[in-house]
């Protein structure tokens, strides 16, 4: 009997702990989507300072980066996270790409590694996560074998998540074609950079981690 109830108050009792813990919410999508972007944003909106640099090369975030105790409000409602921004997801690094950019040969093969590395690590950390924002370049073709295997990997885990189609400032960028590529999940247009549709972008957030 005793044995029985024991087991009853530890299941209550973890239970509660389960219920204190801070939730988690990822930032995951290609490289140069504007993951980095998106996330300092939304520390600086609500924590006053950024969370990475960001460059027009591709893999500049190549390590999990995070902002602990971010608290997001909006009229009475209130949602406290912290942000994990991870590195952008790539099927293929090739070290060559990042010379275009003018880097030395040592540098880019230095850099190549690290983004490979980066990359896995993100998909070990998809099991952290409790709400995933998934960044995309709106003016790209969503129907990418990179975005599909993103989006793909979170539904089989069953994670709750909303799209940000990113860069609706430019002439080039199309909404509708990514809500029509994933129209299981909710879409906000957005400017990271300008903070254009920012505060639809949170309304959804909230919707989606609630």
């Amino acid at each position: 009997m005793i044995s029985i109830l024991s087991k009853f108050i530890s299941r209550v009792f973890n239970s509660l702990l389960r219920g204190k813990r801070k939730l988690k919410i990822g930032i995951y999508g290609p490289p140069n989507g504007g993951k980095t972007t998106i996330a300092n944003r939304i520390c600086k909106d609500w924590l006053g300072q950024e969370m990475g640099k960001v460059s027009a090369i591709a893999h500049e975030t190549r390590e999990i980066q995070i902002k602990e105790n971010i608290t997001v409000k909006s009229g009475k409602k209130e949602l406290e996270f912290n942000l994990i921004d991870t590195p952008g997801i790539a099927t293929k690094i090739d070290y060559e790409d990042f010379m275009k950019h003018g880097m030395k040969e040592k540098e880019a093969k230095k850099r190549a590694k690290e983004a490979t590395k980066g990359v896995i690590e993100s998909i070990k950390w998809l099991d952290n996560m409790d709400v995933v924002i998934v960044i995309l370049d709106a003016t790209k073709d969503p129907y990418s074998q990179v975005n599909i295997t993103i989006i793909g990997n979170l539904a089989a885990r069953k994670i709750p998540v909303l799209i940000g189609a990113n860069k609706i400032d430019l002439k080039k960028a199309n909404i509708k074609k990514v809500k029509n590529a994933f129209p299981q999940y909710p879409v906000v247009g957005l400017s990271a950079k300008y903070g254009n549709n920012i505060d639809e972008f949170y309304e959804a957030l909230f919707d989606v981690a609630r």
